[in-house]
């Protein structure tokens, strides 16, 4: 269709313009970091005009804040999921064992975005925020089978577990974190009791 001499552009009608530039943000921050992530980059990620992002996020902080929001509430529902059928200490053992050896249901790209989080946020104490909501959603899931104190030691657990089996090149055993976790989930042995 040829346009009208003088005529105005048909604005094309995108109502998901804003999460797609979100996921595209994540995207590209998994593939290039946060230092290197640019509006720039997340348009061409996005397939939308380098205006479109500052039409809809007034910062590139505000758009990184949004898809960190974002991927840290993907992961925290999958986490949760993972834990449906849970019902005894025994199945807390052997879900945190396989959500470790699982990668805790993520993928490389998911955690490079969630290394990435981190990082960020030692920087910028706003996104603690993120941080903070994710973990205390984990730990609530938890606290349905251990005690908070537990909870927390556990929900740390995985994350260190995970990342060590990531980045390691003598990952621990299946069967070591089984015992791992065990240990941390098992009721302390109280003292004089001989067990």
């Amino acid at each position: 269709m040829t346009a009208t001499p003088g005529a105005r552009p048909v604005r094309r009608y995108d109502p998901q313009r804003a999460d797609r530039i979100v996921d595209a943000a994540l995207d590209v921050i998994a593939e290039h970091g946060v230092p290197n992530t640019t509006h720039r980059l997340i348009a061409a990620a996005a397939d939308v005009p380098l205006g479109s992002l500052t039409y809809h996020f007034t910062t590139l902080e505000e758009l990184r804040a949004r898809a960190f929001t974002r991927h840290a509430e993907r992961m925290a529902a999958a986490y949760e999921a993972h834990f449906r059928t849970v019902r005894s200490a025994d199945d807390v053992v052997e879900a945190v064992t396989d959500l470790v050896h699982g990668d805790a249901g993520a993928d490389p790209h998911d955690w490079a975005i969630a290394y990435e989080l981190y990082l960020a946020a030692l920087r910028d104490p706003a996104l603690r925020t993120v941080t903070g909501s994710w973990m205390r959603r984990s730990r609530r899931v938890l606290e349905r089978f251990v005690d908070p104190t537990t909870a927390r030691g556990v929900d740390a657990l995985v994350e260190g577990l995970v990342m060590h089996k990531i980045l390691s090149t003598d990952p621990v055993s299946r069967e070591q974190t089984r015992e791992i976790v065990a240990r941390a989930v098992r009721p302390a042995t109280p003292p004089g009791t001989g067990v």
